[in-house]
């Protein structure tokens, strides 16, 4: 495939936002951060990144695809014999090659924006992508992108990614808001390429993550199952909160099933029902040293409360017996404020240099009921847009009210009728 205006306003832009900043537009928390600042910033994504090590082999080579002045790449070389990265803009890769001179072991890679073709078929055992794809105008780049990392993986290497899962959106992509992918979509892809998908997680988010794995050919654990030791559900829990019981909607509304020697089987092929209503799998774990794997799944809408029958499938089929989960009624809607921020610096917290401020707001019914004032001032120029479907969360920017003169004022946010509790931020 060949998207060359796509490819050539990527490696345009990302030049111009490297050579600007490039620690911001990757981190996007404050602009001119220190390098310490910056690489601290990634640590929670790799905590993300190294969760899914432990379902690998051998950690021999990994590859990182938008690597960037090489954030991720730091940490992570310290878990893998070697760690390349390849990145579209030449700007981040000589930013990478400088901040990584004290990782011998890893290896940045200008290339061409679209492909793996400077590495062999089955390199690497990890291959991963975080926050990148988001921002690829062409959604045949970013498939072609997934086709590539189908190709460089060993048999039993895992690809972990992120893609941008929102719904479509009217008129034309570009290269801060990409082009959108559907958990459907993911699905059959790793159907059709014959990958294991194993996690699909954040789905109609900005930042669905999805895990898939490249058969291997054995199932390890009916290789290392005991004899007469047959799949069974253990126990169940909240997915979340390791409750023996899930509310019925909101949420909280998910299960994690326990199942010993789970067959080596993925999201396509496994189901869960709830009193016969249909669940969404989102994570299949690797087994434990017990035989004992999780599985993750969200509850169907209309579920009834009381003890409701559980059961696991595989392509239809029941897996194991049944087992049963307390399901009680949702607590009350209850819209929180999450945080409230300089919509530009957001690692400043309250202190608001920008004249922008962003509230992330959860559980909140309806978008339409928010509204926002400063010192009793009405915010000004307000966009928002759904971050996260199943947990109702929101966000909202706006420019501050005009006047506001420096230093601290109030913020405060309601819900229709209802007010939440102001809090203080300090204009710049």
């Amino acid at each position: 495939m060949n998207d060359s205006r796509s490819l050539e306003r990527m490696r345009a832009d990302w030049n111009a936002r490297a050579g600007e900043d490039a620690n911001y537009y990757v981190a996007f928390g404050r602009r001119s951060q220190e390098e310490e600042e910056f690489f601290s910033t990634g640590a929670d994504v790799v905590r993300l990144l190294e969760r899914e090590l432990k379902r690998l082999a051998a950690r021999d080579r990994a590859l990182e695809i938008g690597c960037g002045p090489g954030r991720l790449m730091l940490p992570l070389s310290r878990r893998f014999r070697r760690i390349d990265g390849v990145d579209i803009s030449d700007e981040m890769i000589r930013l990478a090659r400088e901040r990584l001179r004290r990782a011998p072991n890893a290896h940045p890679h200008h290339n061409s924006g679209q492909d793996l073709a400077m590495f062999a078929d089955e390199s690497f055992d990890f291959v991963y992508s975080y926050a990148v794809f988001q921002h690829i105008p062409s959604a045949e780049v970013i498939w072609n992108y997934l086709r590539e990392a189908c190709r460089v993986l060993k048999p039993g290497g895992v690809l972990r990614c992120q893609v941008n899962g929102l719904p479509p959106a009217d008129g034309a992509y570009d290269t801060w808001s990409g082009a959108r992918i559907s958990p459907d979509e993911v699905k059959a892809f790793a159907h059709q390429n014959n990958l294991q998908l194993l996690a699909l997680e954040d789905v109609w988010t900005q930042y669905m993550w999805a895990t898939c794995r490249k058969p291997c050919g054995v199932d390890l654990q009916v290789c290392s199952r005991p004899p007469g030791r047959p799949t069974r559900i253990r126990h169940i829990t909240n997915a979340l909160t390791g409750d023996r019981a899930a509310p019925a909607s909101g949420p909280l509304a998910a299960l994690a099933l326990w199942i010993e020697w789970l067959p080596d089987i993925d999201l396509n092929e496994i189901g869960v029902t709830a009193d016969g209503l249909e669940c969404r799998p989102i994570y299949i774990g690797p087994p434990e040293q017990d035989g004992v794997s999780q599985v993750n799944a969200w509850l169907p809408p209309g579920i009834r409360t009381g003890l409701v029958h559980i059961e696991a499938t595989c392509v239809g089929e029941p897996l194991c017996p049944p087992a049963w989960m307390r399901i009680i009624p949702a607590a009350p809607g209850a819209p929180r404020i999450g945080a409230v921020t300089d919509a530009v610096n957001l690692l400043s917290g309250n202190r608001v240099v920008s004249g922008l401020l962003k509230v992330v707001i959860s559980d909140l019914p309806d978008a339409a009921l928010f509204s926002a004032t400063v010192d009793g001032l009405p915010a000004r120029e307000m966009v928002s847009f759904c971050t996260d479907q199943t947990m109702r969360r929101y966000e909202f920017n706006f420019r501050l009210p005009e006047g506001l003169a420096p230093g601290p004022h109030q913020v405060r946010v309601a819900v229709g009728r209802r007010e939440l509790a102001p809090v203080k931020i300090e204009v710049a």
